[in-house]
């Protein structure tokens, strides 16, 4: 029972608990993929049904590695199937423990909002957007922000962070960016800005009869703005994003 209800792994080489890191990663990579096609599917379709269930699934994954163990949670079993060929890269489990605590409590909050009350309005976009945000840079950069807030509250600073960014230490010159770099990517940015007025912005039908017959009944069925558009007060945001 006591192996059952516990939190991260015990190794010889390190004074805490530990994680992979590899696997927090890719469990985060899941729940961020799926997580963006539920707010996608609700912000272009107005069906929260798919969001809802995808609340439900968040709720219990996190309240897995809180209270009982990381090691019964349905996206780190999955991650760890994946990314079971990879040397393992050990980090600390108490400051995960803290930031996977914030995800159970935005979990908790849009299970009363959206799944028990049914509620639609900015407060839900504000926190499923704060949710892929969290996600997303966990999963593509290895940057866990509820880490950095856990050395906020905690006497015993955070141990064993991914990429060593705990400890202080000069980068070496592989990391260091130069102006030439900044240069380049500048220019990158400023060609799409540039190009972006004069790119089509209306597909080409192979089939211009037919697209003739049923342009008025598509461009109208198109630009029918959503229910849940209307109640936010984001009807003229989504015309003008979708071009009617």
């Amino acid at each position: 029972m006591t192996n059952i209800f516990m939190f991260g792994e015990v190794h010889p080489d390190y004074s805490v608990r530990v994680l992979n890191e590899r696997e927090v990663r890719g469990a985060a990579g899941i729940m961020f993929f799926i997580g963006l096609v539920a707010f996608m599917n609700a912000w272009f379709k107005g069906d929260f049904a798919p969001t809802k269930l995808v609340i439900v699934a968040f709720f219990i994954d996190f309240l897995i590695r809180v209270v009982i163990n990381p090691r019964y949670s349905p996206t780190l079993v999955l991650a760890r199937f994946l990314v079971k060929n990879q040397r393992a890269e050990y980090v600390g489990a108490p400051q995960k423990r803290f930031a996977w605590g914030i995800g159970l409590v935005l979990a908790s909050t849009m299970m009363v909002l959206i799944v028990f009350n049914n509620v639609k309005g900015p407060i839900n976009l504000l926190t499923c957007v704060s949710c892929l945000l969290l996600l997303f840079f966990e999963s593509a950069f290895g940057i866990c922000f509820g880490c950095k807030v856990y050395n906020l509250f905690n006497k015993q600073k955070a141990q064993l962070c991914p990429g060593n960014v705990c400890e202080v230490q000069q980068r070496e010159p592989i990391q260091m960016l130069h102006a030439s770099q900044v240069v380049v990517v500048a220019c990158f940015v400023g060609f799409l800005a540039a190009i972006s007025p004069h790119l089509p912005t209306q597909a080409v039908s192979l089939h211009p009869q037919a697209s003739a017959q049923s342009s008025a009944t598509s461009e109208a069925a198109r630009c029918r703005v959503p229910e849940f558009v209307k109640m936010i007060g984001h009807e003229d945001r989504w015309k003008l994003h979708n071009g009617c």
